[in-house]
C-alpha cells in the first residue's frame, strides 16, 4: 500500500507573520507592520486550486494552521481558506482541523469565528507558567491571560492543547515538577513538551556563542527532566505518543501523526515543506522562504515559489525509520525494508539493542526511554553505509 494511502493526507497552511520574534525560535516567521490580507487569501487559494488539482479523488483527514502566529490571522482569511479546501477535496467526516495560538486577549477573542469557520481543535503556546521566564522567552501574554486563553479555548473548541518549554535558564526540577502538574490541572487533553533547544540564527543561538546565556541545564539535569515528564504524565493518564508529545489515548495530533508515518501532506506558504507522492513517485516540496517573493510569485504565476525534489527509495525509508523511531509504536522492519529495497543491517541493530537503546518486538523496533535521548547516533548507525537505491 502506497504511504499516503497507509498514512493518511493532510494540509498544512503556514502563516508567516508574528507580532515579535521571539528569541529562541528558529521557525520561519516574521514582523510585519501591515498585512494585505485579501491578498494573502487569494495567495492560499490559488495554490490550494494547484495542489488540489495534482491529487484529486483524495480524502482530506487533517488541516494544520501553523507559523509564525495564526491566530493573527483575520477570521474572514481561515474562512475562505476552508471555504475553498471544501470545494476542492472530500473532507474526511473526523477531519481536524487545528490553528495554532497565542494566548494574548486579542487572539483568544477571536476564537468563536474560528470554531464558525470550521476550527475544531486549537494549539496555545503557552510555552510558560512563570512570569520571569516568559519575560525571558520573549512572550507577549502574561500567566493569567493564559490561564483565560485555556479557558476560553476549552469552552470552543473539541480540542485544546497546550506547549510548555522546559530545561530552561535557572530552572530547578522541582520548580518543573510543580508546573507541570500546574499544567495537567488545566485538564486539556494534549501537551507538547519541549526541552529548550539553541538554535543557530536566534538570538539565543548568538547570546550562546557570546558565552552571554546563563543558568541553562547540565546534561544530567536535562536527562532528569526529561524522565520526570515522562512519569508525571504517564500517571496523569497522557502517556508519550512522540519524543515530545503527550496526549489522552485517541487524542493525539493526527495531523502530525501523518508527518510520522509518512502520509502525504501539502504545504502551502513562505517556508513550507510538503511530502506529495504523484504516479508512484514521493515527492519533497519546499516553499520559498520570504513572505512577499513567495506571495508575489504565486498570485503571478501558481507553483512559482516551490522546489520539487524526487526522493529516492533510501531518502523514503530513512526518513521513515527517522520518524517513526519518535513514535511509541516505533518502525516496521518490513515496512522500512519495502521503501529502501534492502533491510536494515542485522549486525546494526544487534549492536544498538545490546547497548540499551533499542528493543525488537517481533516486526518493530522502539527506542529505549534511554535511547529516545539518543536517537540521532541510533539513526547514524542503523543508517550508516547504506547505498542510495534511486
Amino acid at each position: 500500500m502506497e504511504d499516503w494511502k497507509h498514512a493518511g493526507f493532510g494540509l498544512y497552511i503556514h502563516w508567516p507573520f508574528c507580532q515579535s520574534k521571539c528569541p529562541y525560535c528558529d521557525f520561519n516567521s516574521h514582523v510585519a507592520t501591515r498585512i494585505d490580507q485579501s491578498r494573502w487569501l487569494q495567495a492560499f487559494q490559488s495554490e490550494i486550486d494547484r495542489i488540489g488539482a495534482l491529487t484529486q479523488g483524495r480524502v482530506l483527514n487533517t488541516i494544520f494552521f501553523g507559523g509564525g502566529t495564526p491566530s493573527l490571522m483575520e477570521p474572514a482569511t481561515v474562512q475562505g481558506i476552508l471555504d475553498r479546501v471544501r470545494a476542492t477535496w472530500t473532507l474526511a467526516n473526523d477531519i481536524e482541523i487545528t490553528l495554532e495560538a497565542n494566548p494574548g486577549s486579542v487572539e483568544a477573542a477571536r476564537f468563536e469565528a474560528y470554531a464558525k469557520a470550521g476550527v475544531n481543535r486549537v494549539s496555545l503556546g503557552i510555552q510558560s507558567l512563570d512570569p520571569e521566564d516568559l519575560r525571558r522567552l520573549g512572550r507577549m501574554h502574561t500567566v493569567d491571560e493564559a490561564a483565560k486563553a485555556i479557558a476560553i479555548a476549552q469552552s470552543t473548541f473539541d480540542r485544546v492543547s497546550i506547549d510548555l518549554i522546559y530545561a530552561r535558564q535557572n530552572q530547578p526540577l522541582a520548580a518543573w515538577r510543580d508546573e507541570l502538574n500546574r499544567a495537567l490541572d488545566f485538564g486539556t487533553s494534549h501537551l507538547s513538551l519541549y526541552q529548550l533547544t539553541i538554535e543557530d540564527g536566534t538570538v539565543f543561538g548568538q547570546m550562546h556563542a557570546k558565552n552571554l546565556l546563563k543558568g541553562l541545564p547540565e546534561e544530567d539535569l536535562s536527562a532528569d527532566m526529561f524522565e520526570l515528564t515522562q512519569e508525571i504524565t504517564r500517571n496523569a493518564g497522557l502517556p508519550a505518543y512522540e519524543v515530545s508529545n503527550h496526549a489522552r489515548p485517541g487524542d493525539e495530533s493526527r495531523h502530525n501523526l501523518i508527518y510520522w508515518r509518512m502520509g502525504d501532506y501539502a504545504g502551502i506558504g513562505p517556508g513550507a515543506h510538503g511530502r506529495l507522492t504523484l504516479d508512484s513517485a514521493r515527492f519533497a516540496t519546499e516553499a520559498e522562504r520570504q513572505p512577499t517573493p513567495w506571495l508575489n510569485q504565486t498570485l503571478s504565476l501558481p507553483g512559482s515559489a516551490e522546489a520539487t525534489d524526487r526522493l529516492s527509495a533510501e531518502d523514503r525509508a530513512s526518513e521513515y525509520l527517522m520518524f517513526a523511531l519518535r513514535l511509541k509504536e516505533g518502525a516496521s522492519l518490513s515496512r522500512f525494508a519495502a521503501l529502501a529495497g534492502a533491510p536494515l543491517s542485522a549486525a546494526a541493530l544487534s549492536e544498538v539493542t545490546a547497548l540499551g537503546f533499542l528493543h525488537q518486538d517481533g516486526d518493530r523496533i522502539h527506542t529505549t526511554e534511554t535511547g529516545v535521548m539518543m536517537l540521532n547516533g541510533i539513526l547514524r548507525a542503523l543508517l550508516a553505509n547504506r547505498q542510495s537505491a534511486g
